[in-house]
């Protein structure tokens, strides 16, 4: 199997994971409604370590060294009670690095995204979501034998993703996120305000 069949495979996968999980989320909505976590002008932001995605091409083989993916987020509601008090729907922006490293290159990839996300309680403390981002990847890559660096496969890039935050201090919260794009699973601490 080439690498481009095995990365296919995956991302469909993926896609089938993340839309099955949706889909118990918005059932499992249903049977218990709670006051939702996320409000009209709640502002979250978050700082997280993503695992796997687009931008791990490399991980697994020989001689190749792959950080975790660092990311920054805000959110913030901008449409509070869409449907009933659990139902709300935020926008705001991604910052995220990720650095390969190789015995004779470097690569590293920075994204500057917008995302969108509908927001649903199940349950007490817990802020479920799902959406899409959309952003620009910078990626350069730099060989370690001499000064020659690449910039040519910048461009932009998309995603969706599903999650949640566990608000277990007031309002500091613990986030997982599952999706197709710059990470498979993200994590990380949230803080509303």
């Amino acid at each position: 199997m080439s690498f481009r069949e095995f990365n296919i495979k995956n991302n469909n996968c993926m896609k089938k994971i993340l839309f099955i999980t949706v889909i118990c989320l918005m059932v499992a909505g249903y049977s218990t409604a709670q006051e939702s976590m996320f409000n009209q002008n709640d502002n979250v932001v978050s700082l997280g370590v993503g695992f796997g995605g687009t931008y791990y091409r490399y991980g697994g083989l020989s001689g190749y060294n792959a950080l975790p993916t660092f990311t920054v987020g805000y959110e913030r509601c901008i449409i509070g009670e869409l449907f009933n008090e659990q139902s709300a729907i935020g926008i705001g922006g991604l910052g995220g690095f990720h650095y390969t490293s190789h015995s004779y290159w470097t690569s590293t990839n920075i994204l500057v995204g917008v995302r969108a996300a509908f927001h649903y309680a199940f349950i007490d403390n817990l802020d479920t979501y799902a959406g899409a981002i959309t952003g620009y990847n910078i990626h350069s890559w730099k060989s370690k034998d001499s000064s020659y660096t690449y910039s040519g496969s910048s461009g932009f890039t998309y995603g969706v993703f599903a999650g949640a935050r566990y608000y277990f201090a007031g309002p500091l919260a613990a986030f997982a996120e599952f999706g197709y794009g710059y990470t498979f699973l993200h994590v990380g601490i949230s803080l509303k305000f």
